[in-house]
């Protein structure tokens, strides 16, 4: 099975958490690609049959300035990715009270839409309780392939 997995990261913890999701994913036999600069093209070329999207959230709740772009880009050409199963790691801090993670929210909204089906519930990362995140995801991540290898 194909991987894609992208990444929004404003200084590097969500990318660390997608690396650390590559070595998951590759160590259970998937084939990955790192869809890095993220952009739509990129995206569709990796012709992913599956979808995995690391995000922080920055500011009243956006995503990362260098991953606004693809999400804008994927909003406005609407890229169908029907029934190709996805997930989203969101990290945040749960002191910023209501905006808490919105970036992934963001972003797995926007993927419901464009009829991807979502695996496994958003993992939310809490830079308030953690401080090595990538260690943290390991758990989801090992139950998020067990469920695309099971699909498969």
């Amino acid at each position: 099975m194909q991987v894609a997995i992208l990444s929004g990261s404003v200084f590097g913890t969500a990318d660390m958490v997608a690396d650390e999701a590559v070595s998951v994913c590759s160590s259970a036999g998937l084939n990955v690609v790192r869809v890095k600069p993220a952009t739509v093209d990129a995206l569709l070329a990796s012709q992913p049959e599956s979808l995995l999207v690391c995000t922080s959230t920055t500011g009243m709740g956006e995503l990362p300035d260098s991953f606004m772009p693809f999400y804008l880009e994927l909003q406005s050409r609407f890229p169908l990715l029907t029934k190709i199963p996805f997930g989203v790691i969101a990290l945040g801090d749960s002191a910023y009270g209501d905006t808490f993670c919105q970036g992934g929210e963001l972003m797995r909204e926007l993927l419901l839409e464009l009829q991807a089906e979502e695996v496994l519930p958003m993992l939310r990362l809490d830079a308030s309780e953690s401080v090595t995140p990538e260690v943290d995801a390991q758990p989801w991540l090992e139950q998020w392939v067990n469920t695309l290898t099971q699909r498969a």
